[in-house]
């Protein structure tokens, strides 16, 4: 699955040095160069109601060739030095991919019956007669 890269900013075959924060999350965008945007979920707790809220952040992550992850790919990403303004963190392993990737089920489509039109015609019937 790894393969070689000649990429500088690669933590496995560079020289870029991971320290700190690390964590879990999915990819939502991949459209930059060797960047993707890693959405993570999580529960806040909210004292005043005592109820947890879910809340989720995103973070740019440097994308190095030899893991090239994709849209939908759980992935864990790594703190490292900045790489540029917005990037901070590095990908570091693919946890799964799109093939692991359940399709949520199709919903089946429901025939509307005839009786909610016949009692939207008489409720005009009544309101034309006032």
């Amino acid at each position: 699955m790894e393969k070689e890269c000649a990429d500088v900013k690669c933590p496995i075959h560079g020289s870029l040095s991971t320290r700190g924060q690390v964590f879990e999350g999915i990819v939502v965008s991949d459209k930059m160069q060797s960047t993707v945007v890693v959405e993570m979920k999580y529960s806040k707790k909210v004292r005043k109601y005592g109820r947890y809220m879910h809340a989720s952040s995103r973070i740019s992550a440097h994308n190095p060739p030899c893991i090239s992850a994709k849209t939908g790919d759980t992935v864990k990403v790594m703190e490292c030095r900045k790489l540029s303004k917005t990037v901070a963190f590095t990908v570091v392993e693919k946890m799964s991919g799109q093939e692991n990737k359940t399709e949520k089920p199709k919903k089946k489509a429901v025939k509307k019956s005839g009786k909610k039109k016949a009692v939207k015609k008489t409720a005009r019937k009544t309101l034309k007669e006032e």
